[in-house]
Formats: C-alpha cells, sequence, structure tokens
C-alpha cells in the first residue's frame, strides 16, 4: 500500500487547526498484520542507514519534536521506531518543569542548548511548545507574554533551518476516553504504576483548554521549514508506522552524499 504520510498528516501551513476533525482512530487504510509490520520493519532499516549517512556527511542535523498530552506515546514512540538508530548519534532531551538554572535564562535557552550537532539526530521529548501550552493554560505568563512566542518561535525554527537542522514535529493526537484507558492499564500493572501521577489526573480537567492552546499552536507554528505532522495515535502500532515512515521521507529529502575520503586510497599499501 503506497501511502504519502507526510502528505496526509501534515498541518498545513497558514491554516487553522480544529482537532475534532482529526480522528485520533485514523489509519489511512491500514491495517494491524504482516504487511504493517513490513513496511514498519523497512522505514526503521531506512532510518538506521540514512542516520549512517547523516553522520558520516557530518553537515547537518535532524531535530524531531513529540508533543502529545499524557499518556500518548511519545516514550513508546522514541522507543519502537528510533530502535535502529546508533545512540551514539541520536540523543534524547526531555523538557519536565524548568530547572532553576533554566528558569534564570529566557525561555528559548534550554531548549537552544540542546539543539543536535551536525550529523547527529536530536530527539525532543517535549519541547519549547510547552511555553505556550502549560503557560497558557495554567496563567503562568499573562497573555501578551506567551501570545508573543509563536512568531518567536517560528523565528527560532527558522534560524535552525537556516543553519542546516531540519526540524520535524509529531503532535500525537488521543482522544480521551484513550488517555483513560491508557491510564488505567498503568494502574493495574505494578510494573507500570510508576508512571502514574496526581498532576496526570488533575490536568485532565483542563481538557478543553489544552485542546484550544494545541490548535493555536499547531496553526500558528506549521511552517514549510518545520512542519508539524498531527498523528492519529490511539493505535499504537499505526502512530509508529506514520512516524517512521515521515522521518525516512524526511532523512531522505535532505539529500546528503557520502563525504569523498580524506586520502588517496590507491597510493595505500600493505605492510
Amino acid at each position: 500500500m503506497a501511502t504519502n504520510f507526510s502528505k496526509e498528516l501534515v498541518a498545513t501551513p497558514g491554516k487553522k487547526v480544529k482537532l475534532a476533525d482529526w480522528d485520533p482512530e485514523e489509519t489511512l487504510g491500514w491495517e494491524k498484520g504482516d504487511k504493517m509490520r513490513s513496511s514498519l520493519g523497512k522505514s526503521i532499516e531506512r532510518i538506521d542507514k540514512l542516520q549512517y549517512l547523516l553522520y558520516a556527511e557530518h553537515k547537518r542535523a535532524l531535530l524531531i519534536v513529540l508533543q502529545g498530552r499524557d499518556a500518548a506515546g511519545k516514550d513508546g514512540t522514541i522507543r519502537h521506531v528510533m530502535t535502529g538508530c546508533n545512540p551514539q548519534g541520536c540523543h534524547v532531551t526531555s523538557f519536565k518543569k524548568p530547572s532553576a538554572e533554566e528558569s534564570s535564562h529566557e525561555y528559548l535557552w534550554r531548549v537552544h542548548h540542546a539543539v543536535p550537532e551536525y550529523g547527529d539526530i536530536g530527539i525532543f521529548n517535549r519541547s519549547v511548545y510547552e511555553d505556550v501550552l502549560v503557560v497558557r493554560v495554567h496563567n503562568i505568563v499573562p497573555k501578551e507574554v506567551w501570545s508573543q512566542r509563536y512568531d518567536q518561535i517560528n523565528e527560532f525554527e527558522e534560524l535552525l533551518h537556516d543553519n542546516r537542522v531540519k526540524i520535524v514535529k509529531f503532535f500525537l493526537h488521543i482522544s480521551k476516553d484513550e488517555q483513560k484507558k491508557r491510564f488505567q492499564l498503568r494502574i493495574d500493572d505494578p510494573d507500570r504504576r510508576w508512571k502514574i501521577s496526581q498532576s496526570d489526573f488533575d490536568e485532565r480537567k483542563f481538557w478543553d483548554d489544552y485542546t484550544a492552546a494545541y490548535e493555536d499552536a499547531l496553526a500558528k507554528c506549521s511552517t514549510p521549514h518545520a512542519p508539524w505532522y498531527i498523528i492519529p495515535a490511539n493505535k499504537k502500532w499505526f502512530r509508529n508506522l506514520a512516524v517512521s515512515h515521515i522521518i525516512a521521507e524526511t532523512l531522505e529529502a535532505m539529500d546528503m552524499k557520502f563525504p569523498p575520503p580524506t586520502i588517496d586510497v590507491k597510493q595505500l599499501k600493505w605492510k
């Protein structure tokens, strides 16, 4: 089955986003089974080979941003999709509540500090977008402050793009009922209860507020140089399939080349 995941799931730049129009159960005609597993395996293999080329070329970097509500599957996506990557060239940064040091800088400081170096893939588990999501929903900063940040973030991402850091952003879209099911599974599994916190449940009260905040972030900050993809994530297998294909397509579009050898290999002589 030929599916252009990048085209089907992109949040069109300049267009408003209504998450109610995006079905978190959507699979674009795919079904769980051998064909899906084969396609997922091939895209993971492509990512592995392209990561090696990215590292060898050492002229640019790839930044993957993962956002989503609690239990949307950010950790699972990293674990399943990036499984073939060489950990030496793939780094994950989780953005939680700012530390004392981070709070003493402007809000972009900690994000810029974690941008991958040339040759590497960087993965942000949450990101700078927390500064137009959490801070907005909980009134941590006034509207006149957070409302300016969309343009600032776009300018920051354009700066990275202009300096050869390719950005691809995924919003893992789950329903409220699916989140409840996943929370319950964590409660029922003794090995997973550590992942549950009171804040997980408290944040559900703000579901509609977060929906509005995400819709604005997706609409205002999906750009040609740093697109947002809205990934239907109720079905974990489809989430992994879609994200893996889009990452592979993004790397291939970078048109990387192996560098020439630093020596004349014809002149090498065995001793």
